[in-house]
């Protein structure tokens, strides 16, 4: 399946998106689209001739959980309304907590890593075939990018994604701006990776831009592509034409020239490099899992129809996990202690920037708080996310902000409080509820969570 040159379709560049010579394809982030029907742009790219793949971001495949359902059923319908090819997801976890842990579900907001553990490793796979099962086409997960690193790591980056590829059969989306995310933060050298993962496998490629700060990388998406980026997406055109490679951009939008000059230093990449193609990587050692190598097992559990029925995940493996998962995001997100081995500095940025990221989405999702809040809106949401992590979406992070706002009987100016009421009760209930009710709701929270 060749896709060709794409670009990430985004309301805010629609119009740039449909007027760019040689866009063969586009991307849509999945969640952002109607079930039942599709924005005007896209029903004109399609009537072109150009692809549209939907690309999830909420299904948190790397989590302890099965996937749900109802979201599953949701990505399929949208895959079905497009026509697409495939669907694309990401391998990482979006929310911990809830029954497994017996502590309230929290919200990430954002894509975080799984443990490249053997334990994470079966619960994905797992995860993975029911999704495939779910879905009308084929499904290509993701690489991510990351702040921090889990302590105890059994496998890297490249082996990690060999053995989901190898064990489930599922595409790979490889994001080579993530792979220098992961060189700058955690010190994981792009080319290993390449070397170690199938890229036979690779369904397309991602390029995207972002932005040092005091030594660590911030995957942005409202950055230029830099050198580095290109310079890894050269090394995987060494290896192998990539059927398909998409340019990302989720905001500050450049002017159109500016996207069309981004997409031409990707294409003068892909054309620079296949002139001395690097001949088939060479099956790597893989790293023995423990079902292969515990005395307790016969010679022929290392046989891959074995490690796939292992792969066939107990509850009690999942309940670890999700303890895991659970204790990191709640440190984000909630101020709680940081688990052992983590890095404690990483982890605050991390924090930080998980706040910033929700500030922002907010503020887009519900523009009017920013508008009658004025310069004080993000100083006080980033007072309002230390005490309360998301758990229900940035919809309800926005009605839950302005609840707690009018609580306190803020804002001061009596004018911007009556708007902001008027704002909470359009969207929520005839009145805002009373300091006793909102106790009463923090109680049963309290109960609910032991």
């Amino acid at each position: 399946m060749k896709l060709g040159i794409g670009i990430g379709w985004r309301p805010e560049i629609a119009d740039a998106v449909e007027a760019l010579p040689g866009i063969d394809w586009v991307e849509a982030v999945a969640e952002n689209l109607c079930a039942d029907h599709l924005p005007a742009s896209l029903v004109r790219l399609r009537e072109r001739g150009v692809t549209v793949v939907p690309h999830g971001v909420s299904l948190g495949l790397g989590g302890a959980d099965r996937p749900d359902p109802g979201r599953l059923a949701g990505l399929a319908a949208r895959a079905t309304l497009l026509g697409t090819p495939l669907v694309t997801e990401h391998i990482a976890f979006v929310r911990a907590g809830g029954a497994r842990t017996g502590s309230p579900v929290l919200e990430a907001g954002h894509l975080l890593p799984v443990p490249r553990t053997w334990a994470a490793l079966d619960v994905l796979c797992e995860n993975v075939r029911i999704a495939q099962d779910s879905l009308p086409v084929p499904l290509a997960l993701e690489n991510i990018a990351a702040l921090i690193s889990w302590p105890d790591e059994e496998l890297t980056e490249g082996q990690f994604l060999a053995e989901l590829v190898d064990r489930t059969g599922v595409r790979l989306l490889i994001d080579v701006a993530n792979l220098h995310t992961n060189h700058v933060n955690r010190g994981e050298d792009p080319a290993t990776a390449l070397d170690e993962l199938p890229v036979e496998a690779i369904a397309y490629v991602h390029v995207a831009g972002g932005v040092e700060k005091d030594g660590v990388w911030h995957d942005t998406h409202a950055h230029p592509v830099t050198a580095p980026v290109l310079g890894i997406l050269a090394e995987l055109r060494s290896r192998i034409a990539p059927p398909g490679v998409l340019l990302e951009r989720d905001d500050d939008f450049p002017p159109a020239a500016g996207l069309g000059d981004e997409l031409d230093a990707i294409r003068a990449t892909l054309d620079a490099g296949g002139g001395g193609m690097r001949p088939a990587r060479k099956e790597a050692p893989r790293p023995a899992s423990p079902a292969a190598t515990s005395p307790a097992d016969g010679p022929d559990e290392a046989d891959r129809a074995d490690e796939t029925d292992r792969a066939g995940e107990t509850d009690a493996v999942r309940d670890r996990v999700a303890v895991a998962q659970a204790s990191l995001l709640s440190a984000l997100v909630a101020g709680t202690p940081a688990p052992e081995g983590f890095d404690r500095r990483r982890l605050g940025i991390q924090s930080r920037a998980l706040a910033a990221k929700r500030a922002d989405v907010v503020a887009k999702v519900a523009p009017e708080l920013p508008e009658i809040l004025g310069r004080d809106y993000r100083d006080a949401f980033l007072a309002y996310a230390r005490s309360r992590p998301m758990s229900g979406g940035y919809r309800r992070d926005a009605l839950d902000f302005a609840e707690q706002l009018l609580i306190a009987d803020r804002p001061a100016d009596d004018a911007a409080r009556r708007r902001l009421t008027h704002w909470w009760q359009d969207r929520a209930a005839p009145r805002p509820p009373r300091r006793t009710t909102r106790l009463a709701r923090a109680a049963r929270s309290v109960l609910v969570g032991r």
